[in-house]
């Protein structure tokens, strides 16, 4: 009862912060972090917001933390390696962020940074073990990474998509945890339930129509906070006593991140069959074809709601049938996944074939 009374406690102050800094931001930014004034060949929306979300969600984290030490004044947050470790990358992530906000950083200097994330995360002891050659484990812990970082970004592309589809990714990583036991420190149970009271908080303004972006700020903060706990939590699985065989880890890696997965793979494909470059923006994404074939904004969200619903509990269940003898469910999580990209890579056949 003890436990689960911390659990409400943490998620209902994630929520509560993420509520208030989230409305004094909204009525304390006339002009400042507004986007789309010049880019809104690249942006879904036509109207300029604050892309301030970001900020919101980073100070629920910091309000994390202070009530985890308020709490548990005897325990040294800082002494753990791994808390460190993603104190750093998580902070370094958003400022970065923050400056893309402001200034559009360069690529090459953007992704230099999430390799720093995924180099710290690495020797801080969150590293993705599935080799015997430890150099090649840091440079697989790095591209998850980077990967992560950038399709939270690239999916941040209509009201409320980035937010739910994390909200989900969290919970399957949430229930993977409690279900196998992978990590008994109860410091990562709560943490995950702060983040995510905090972008349900952070959805109340920007459900479809959005009355704040997220930002840059707000993507490449949850990239690497789903890249830390998927290897803690996902990846671990891999690593426990009677551990889940890869293979099945891997499917369930992909099933949890069907939407952005298929989502950057999409954009990125058909950039390149265009002989387009992948790196510039614009509106392509898997949401914005959904539109095109006469879905409302709302029902976009509603749609990767459920995706992200289905994919979180199809996870679970893949971990939850893993250890007995009969595989029959990953086949199950494999055609979950097929139907999800078959579903949302059509619209963009058909798109293609009306010009």
């Amino acid at each position: 009862m003890t436990i689960l009374y911390h659990y409400l406690i943490f998620c209902a102050t994630g929520l509560i912060c993420s509520l208030i800094f989230n409305r004094l931001l909204i009525n304390f930014s006339a002009s400042l972090g507004i986007r789309n004034k010049n880019d809104i060949t690249v942006r879904w929306s036509n109207q300029s917001r604050p892309s301030l979300g970001g900020i919101s969600l980073f100070l629920s984290f910091l309000g994390f933390v202070i009530l985890y030490l308020f709490l548990n004044p005897s325990i040294n947050l800082f002494s753990q390696i791994d808390f460190t470790g993603l104190f750093i990358a998580a902070g370094l992530a958003f400022m970065m962020g923050l400056f893309d906000d402001a200034y559009n950083t360069r690529p090459l200097i953007k992704l230099s940074i999430q390799i720093c994330c995924g180099l710290i995360l690495s020797y801080t002891g969150s590293m993705i073990e599935i080799t015997a050659y430890p150099l090649l484990n840091i440079t697989i812990t790095s591209l998850w990474v980077v990967l992560l970082m950038n399709s939270l970004n690239l999916l941040d592309n209509m009201d409320g998509i980035t937010g739910i589809t994390t909200i989900f990714i969290l919970i399957a990583c949430l229930s993977v945890n409690l279900l196998l036991g992978i990590d008994s420190n109860q410091l990562w149970n709560l943490m995950l339930l702060s983040v995510i009271g905090s972008l349900i908080g952070f959805l109340v303004f920007n459900h479809p129509p959005a009355k704040l972006f997220m930002g840059d700020s707000g993507s490449q903060y949850l990239g690497l906070i789903v890249a830390f706990f998927s290897i803690k939590f996902i990846f671990g699985a891999n690593s426990i006593a009677n551990a889940i065989p890869l293979w099945q880890v891997i499917i369930g890696l992909t099933v949890c991140f069907s939407a952005p997965f298929i989502d950057t793979f999409t954009v990125i494909f058909n950039r390149i069959k265009r002989k387009s470059s992948p790196f510039i923006g614009g509106k392509d994404h898997t949401t914005h074809h959904l539109v095109y074939i006469g879905y409302s904004e709302k029902k976009v969200f509603y749609c990767f709601t459920l995706i992200g619903l289905i994919s979180a509990l199809i996870t679970f269940l893949l971990f939850w049938q893993a250890r007995s003898t009969m595989n029959w469910f990953s086949f199950v999580a494999l055609a979950w996944f097929l139907f999800a990209f078959y579903f949302l890579y059509k619209n963009t056949l058909i798109k293609s074939q009306n010009k």
